[in-house]
């Protein structure tokens, strides 16, 4: 069976393991390894400050108690998403607003940023599908000047994309956002993330609420001789061992990448010729670098796309569906709603799947892979 998808293992992990664990330092959130991951990260990235976090949808949440989001705040969020996304900010009181998709990207549409935007408007939260940057640049002249409107880029499958103007996916709004789950390019162990401050008004007050409020990061650099309570807060802070496991990946993320785009490159390629079927595979990205996190194929139907799961089951491969809509569920009704008339979101993710791709997968992997779906349609 080749899966759709297999944690990376870069190969140090278990030896930094093994140094927390015989020298009795399972400290969380001032150690070495994290240190060394945020460090890498700010420079990667080239922000200010990069923070590591439990989950991605620990550095939403994270994100939403920053920016101080209350009941009543409008907060722009695309239909077509993970439900941490939205759940952030409904967490906080937010009333979110569900705009359509892209139908090429599945990406935010900009354009329908701009009609959301109302003078409750506190976020914009637009989330980089399967790495491919959203259209920044529209998105960020949408806000215009308003001061009160934030930028939280959801780059979760983000990690080494780049818009292109060179800038860093994540590094482009006033904070971004990053996964580190099992099914990303690099993992700090199952799950772990970080969030990423790019406006240095915002790094203080990140730093106390990620940590229960206090100022304890100031008393593990040694700046104070013990820390106090400043300000409600929660705990967003990533465990060592998990920093330990996230800095052998990070070490050999360019090794990690290579393989990665060169699967995705071999797909693109060898499946160009399913568009004359009328099958859609991802276009060339124009706005800069993706990381080849995902490579998805768009079916004519929903009843196609159950054929084409279940018959690439048969012959031994995971072809897994993504999201639905968020703005058809319960919650998601509740919201604000500016769509296409076509509805992208609802039309087009019944017709996505995503092939296997991960650093372990070989080339002979992949070519069966793109034999069987040819097979499929011919």
């Amino acid at each position: 069976m080749i899966p759709n998808n297999v944690p990376p293992v870069a190969g140090k992990e278990l030896e930094y393991i093994a140094q927390l664990v015989n020298g009795g330092t399972l400290s969380d959130g001032g150690g070495r390894f994290s240190q060394q991951c945020q460090s890498w990260l700010e420079e990667r990235l080239g922000c200010p400050r990069a923070f590591l976090t439990p989950s991605c949808t620990a550095a939403l949440e994270l994100a939403a108690l920053v920016l101080e989001i209350q009941p009543g705040d409008e907060v722009i969020v695309p239909s077509y998403t993970y439900i941490s996304t939205a759940n952030a900010f409904l967490l906080r009181g937010a009333s979110l607003v569900y705009v359509d998709v892209e139908p090429e990207t599945m990406n935010i549409d900009a354009s329908k940023v701009r009609e959301a935007i109302s003078p409750k408007t506190r976020a914009v939260v637009p989330v980089h599908y399967a790495g491919i940057p959203c259209d920044m640049e529209a998105i960020m002249e949408a806000i215009g000047d308003r001061k009160d409107i934030y930028v939280v880029e959801d780059a979760a499958q983000g990690l080494f994309s780049s818009y292109k103007d060179g800038r860093a996916l994540g590094s482009i709004g006033h904070i971004g956002c990053i996964s580190f789950h099992a099914t990303k390019n690099v993992t700090s162990g199952g799950a772990g993330g970080a969030i990423i401050i790019n406006d240095r008004k915002f790094i203080e007050r990140t730093e106390t609420i990620r940590d229960k409020g206090t100022n304890r990061p100031q008393f593990l650099r040694g700046e104070t001789d013990h820390y106090i309570w400043q300000r409600a807060g929660a705990s967003h802070v990533l465990s060592e061992m998990q920093a330990a496991y996230l800095w052998a990946q990070l070490e050999a993320a360019d090794q990690i990448q290579a393989q990665r785009l060169k699967l995705w490159e071999f797909y693109r390629q060898n499946l160009a010729g399913l568009r004359t079927k009328g099958i859609g595979i991802p276009l060339e990205c124009t706005r800069g670098q993706h990381n080849a996190h995902i490579f998805f194929i768009k079916l004519r139907d929903e009843k196609e796309r159950r054929q084409f799961t279940l018959a690439m089951r048969d012959k031994g491969i995971s072809v897994l569906a993504h999201y639905g809509p968020l703005h058809r569920t319960p919650p998601g009704l509740q919201g604000r709603h500016v769509l296409h008339p076509q509805d992208y979101a609802s039309q087009e993710s019944t017709r996505l799947v995503r092939l296997p791709l991960y650093y372990a997968m070989t080339i002979d992997e992949a070519k069966y892979v793109v034999d069987q779906v040819q097979n499929f349609f011919e």
